[in-house]
């Protein structure tokens, strides 16, 4: 029942698929970060399932990329993309740290996360419509939607945070650590050896994306945040996601999906 519960919570927070609902206690958050990684398997299955109808009825570019690119952002109500477009936002600001977590906090949208979000939802989409709809190439881009989530999850219980409240704060404080650690590492590594099973050459490229953003965020965070937050968190996964896309197209046109 606690594993159910737990699930739950984590689908209820980070998707927008209706769940039951069930009181939030220490029994329940304390492992919801382990939960975190099966929002991308759905997130990534519903992307698969749709490339797949794509290949299989013939459905052209333009819509094959639109679909592909909402898909994420139906399924997590956009959770994350509201982060990025925060973080996006205090980082344009070039403000005192201090002023940086204000803008985060702020509900209003700004200029800059306007415009951050149409860029990115705008080159996410043209990077769809050069996407090589086969099997593998959606398996590798399918496995990284749950990677980049076990990623941001072993972040938040791991890296330092920017505040003693707020969403990121919460969860570190309420999560098993060590034993969160240790099982989102061990995702991470699954769905890692998944991807260079797939095929290595482009399994290693998206890897090596993937983990370089990873000390990116980690890197910004610390020195323009003083650690991490929620909306970075989010902030990463949307970056994430786009250079694991980015990697699958371009590694496989220089080496092929041999």
């Amino acid at each position: 029942m606690n594993l159910l519960r737990t699930v739950a919570a984590a689908f209820s927070m980070y998707s927008a698929i209706p769940m039951p609902q069930f009181a939030w206690d220490e029994k329940t958050t304390r492992y919801l970060l382990c939960a975190f990684p099966l929002v991308g398997g759905v997130v990534g299955g519903a992307v698969w399932g749709w490339l797949w109808f794509c290949g299989r009825f013939q459905i052209g570019r333009v819509l094959l990329a639109a679909a592909a690119t909402t898909i994420p952002v139906l399924i997590t109500g956009g959770i994350h993309l509201d982060g990025f477009c925060d973080t996006v936002d205090a980082l344009a600001s070039h403000a005192p740290t201090e002023q940086k977590l204000q803008i985060l906090k702020d509900a209003h949208l700004g200029a800059f996360a306007l415009i951050g979000c149409c860029l990115y939802l705008l080159l996410t989409f043209g990077l769809w419509s050069e996407f090589p709809v086969s099997s593998r190439a959606c398996g590798m881009i399918g496995i990284g939607f749950v990677a980049s989530r076990a990623l941001s999850g072993l972040s938040v219980v791991t890296f330092q945070c920017a505040k003693t409240s707020g969403l990121a704060a919460g969860f570190a404080d309420a999560a098993q650590k060590g034993r969160c650690a240790g099982f989102l590492l061990t995702i991470f590594w699954l769905c890692a050896y998944g991807m260079l099973w797939i095929q290595f050459q482009i399994g290693m490229a998206c890897l090596l994306v993937l983990v370089a953003i990873f000390l990116f965020y980690q890197r910004t965070s610390y020195r323009q945040f003083g650690g991490i937050t929620g909306d970075l968190a989010g902030w990463f996964l949307q970056l994430a996601e786009f250079g694991m896309l980015f990697a699958v197209i371009f590694a496989g046109r220089m080496v092929g999906w041999r």
